[in-house]
């Protein structure tokens, strides 16, 4: 006899790929035309709980390939009725492919993906050219891609691979703040890297079709 705690049901916080069909129509997802962000990688959500919050007039969506940490995002996100962010649960290269329409999205926000440190696993980090060619498909004229990681070496990469795709034009990244309290950061890993000392480096790049 299993005596496993129940999952709660977070829908429409949290939803896999598995639970919906593609592509998506974003008025009827969000139930208004507002514009739509993507956090690639939302982990437990702090960008998509802060920014959601600070910009009702905006829609987030969040992808993130761990279930449990998306689900822990959800909770907080449906705990404070943040009706204009969701969490997909699945790979996000798949949900650019099959779910996201070209040209719908504002923004795409991806902060300190995994690195694959060694050279051999490179090829599973999130950017790679076919990447680039979906993010560059998914942005609506004058989208901004915002990248950051606490790798040099991946920041070094990301941003040849961006300056090198012609329809993109670098901008000046944020600056970084001075945090007034523990959830003034802009992801979780972020204010431990920042507390353990480390560089943050950050990218922004605007399409022009």
């Amino acid at each position: 006899m299993s005596c496993s705690k129940p999952i709660t049901d977070l829908k429409p916080y949290f939803q896999t790929l598995e639970d919906l069909e593609g592509p998506f129509n974003w008025t009827a997802f969000f139930g208004n035309d507002h514009p739509v962000v993507l956090d690639v990688g939302a982990g437990r959500g702090l960008f998509l709980f802060n920014a959601s919050g600070d910009n009702p007039d905006k829609n987030f969506l969040g992808m993130e390939l761990d279930y449990r940490e998306g689900r822990r995002g959800a909770t907080r996100l449906l705990k404070a009725s943040r009706s204009n962010a969701r969490v997909l649960g699945g790979d996000a290269r798949i949900a650019f492919d099959k779910f996201i329409p070209d040209s719908s999205i504002s923004e795409i926000h991806v902060y300190f993906p995994d690195p694959w440190w060694k050279k051999r696993h490179h090829k599973n980090r999130i950017f790679t050219d076919v990447f680039v060619r979906q993010i560059t498909k998914a942005l609506k004229n004058g989208g901004e891609l915002h990248f950051w990681t606490d790798v040099e070496e991946y920041f070094e990469r990301v941003k040849n691979l961006m300056d090198h795709a012609s329809q993109f034009t670098r901008r000046e990244a944020p600056k970084e703040n001075n945090p007034e309290h523990d959830m003034d950061y802009q992801t979780s890993f972020e204010r431990k890297k920042r507390n353990e000392g480390w560089i943050i480096h950050r990218g922004l790049w605007e399409l022009q079709k």
